[in-house]
């Protein structure tokens, strides 16, 4: 019996129906006839290209102008600057000035400006040409509230402010505001969590409702004008509002709702998080909830968007549609390691690169899936099945065999293991066993267990993998007696 590896995360409120995990390895679809159809790739892993002066100052926010990336790192705005090609490169940061407050940051630019805006705070406008980086001192760019998030559209730099309304700049200037430029979404009382542009079209997420908005021009008046189109659920993390392939997403519910993921249909939106995902948003309070940040990036054929919780990743493939967790080894003074959330907090494309801002200190680097490990440190990779089921009967399993991607061993670690556990109750684990993925070009090596006992009503098959070598997924197949 061939049994489906690469379902990806869903873990029940009944952890007996399911407990499928996907750890660090994402669904792949094969597009044609082969061996497997639905298979399990390694995520990549991270190299460090530099480290902010501050090693311990995390990252705040990533923007990219020109094709340069910029970075805020505990309280500085940096400029990554590249010199060299190929394997001869290097990076560094140049630092441009401060920036106030210690959360996270939103950034917009108009080309040649980028705005840095501490929600509820400062507001700094760097000028590209002329290398300098100011305040906004203009008294009008906080006459409607205090300024939240900003995007650009048209010429303009737009913020939602804490007052239901949302501003914009001079053309093609965000250093001058007027306090009669402002907005509002009208078709609910709701509070403006965010704005996002998408396919040059303008929406404004309340905590309950979206509108949309577009630029039509009428004299003297405020040129953003409702387009209709109304959508009834709201946005609870302002960070999760995020451009993906091609629509946008955001963790978000409607009246009397617990939060779900969503994607913009064109008119509407539809849920993508399955109800193990909405189970886990469920389970958090409303600060986590408002917490929720989210990256997105494309590779080798894969579109991700990751939502970053206080324990874990969740990532959305728009291709496979399918979900996977990420999580980072982090080292402990004693030597030891936790297993925490993904510790990416930002990702830009750049210099032909995914680059990545870290969650947890000041380091800056590349994304890269050939990298086996991440900022040295070895990589957690674990999936586990749905439960098979012996139809009320008792049953064994004499022989398990998973077909890998075989001869994978290399410099660092010349002979790779996985370990395969059994659950019985989909609450406990047996002891793992071992078997060996073959050495450099050893590609005939098998991974094969005998003598898997008898299972009562079900069980559920666990593989796990630490060694710093690709891991493909290609088959499993049971014998069932």
């Amino acid at each position: 019996m061939q049994l489906p590896i690469a379902n990806g995360f869903y873990k029940s409120d009944s952890l007996p129906i399911s407990h499928q995990e996907c750890v660090n390895l994402y669904p792949n679809i094969v597009q044609a006839a082969g061996l497997g159809q639905e298979t399990l790739f390694s995520t990549p892993g991270i190299t460090q290209l530099t480290t902010a002066g501050d090693y311990s100052a995390s990252n705040r926010g990533s923007h990219v102008v020109g094709g340069i990336p910029y970075f805020v790192q505990g309280a500085v705005l940096y400029k990554l600057v590249k010199v060299g090609i190929g394997a001869a490169a290097t990076f560094s940061l140049s630092s441009i000035g401060a920036i106030s407050g210690a959360g996270r940051v939103s950034m917009a630019d108009n080309g040649t400006q980028l705005m840095v805006l501490v929600p509820g705070g400062d507001g700094y406008i760097y000028n590209i040409s002329t290398s300098t980086l100011s305040q906004i001192t203009d008294s009008d760019f906080a006459a409607n509230g205090n300024p939240r998030h900003v995007v650009y559209i048209d010429g303009y730099f737009l913020a939602t402010t804490d007052s239901k309304k949302f501003i914009i700049s001079a053309l093609n200037d965000g250093t001058s505001w007027n306090a009669l430029d402002f907005g509002t979404a009208e078709a609910d009382p709701d509070d403006i969590v965010a704005p996002i542009v998408f396919n040059n079209e303008l929406f404004i997420a309340g905590s309950e409702t979206i509108e949309g908005f577009q630029n039509q021009p009428n004299g003297a008046d405020f040129p953003f004008r409702r387009t209709g189109l109304y959508i009834p659920k709201g946005l609870s993390s302002a960070f999760s509002f995020i451009r993906a392939s091609n629509t946008f997403m955001f963790v978000g519910k409607g009246v009397n709702e617990s939060p779900s993921v969503w994607a913009f249909n064109g008119s509407g939106v539809d849920k993508v998080s399955t109800t193990a995902i909405d189970a886990i948003l469920h389970g958090l309070n409303d600060e986590q909830v408002s917490n929720i940040t989210a990256w997105t990036y494309a590779q080798k054929g894969a579109f991700f968007v990751g939502f970053t919780l206080p324990s874990t990743c969740l990532v959305y493939d728009t291709i496979s549609g399918r979900w996977q967790e990420r999580k980072s080894r982090v080292p402990t003074a004693s030597g030891e390691y936790n297993t925490e959330t993904y510790r990416v907090a930002s990702l830009v494309q750049a210099y032909g690169s995914v680059i990545c801002g870290d969650l947890k200190d000041g380091r800056i680097g590349g994304v890269d899936p050939d990298e086996l490990r991440e900022y040295g440190h070895n990589i957690i990779r674990r999936f586990s099945t749905q439960p098979l089921a012996g139809e009320t009967k008792a049953f064994t399993v004499p022989r398990i065999e998973l077909t890998i991607e075989s001869g994978t061993g290399n410099t660092l670690e010349d002979d790779p293991v996985i370990t395969l556990q059994l659950s019985r109750n989909g609450r406990t684990w047996t002891d793992g066993r071992v078997r060996k993925m073959g050495k450099i070009g050893d590609y005939g090596r098998r991974c094969i267990w005998r003598r898997n006992g008898r299972i009562p009503r079900f069980c559920s098959f666990r593989f796990t993998m630490t060694d710093p070598v690709k891991l493909v997924g290609i088959r499993l197949d049971a014998e069932i007696a």
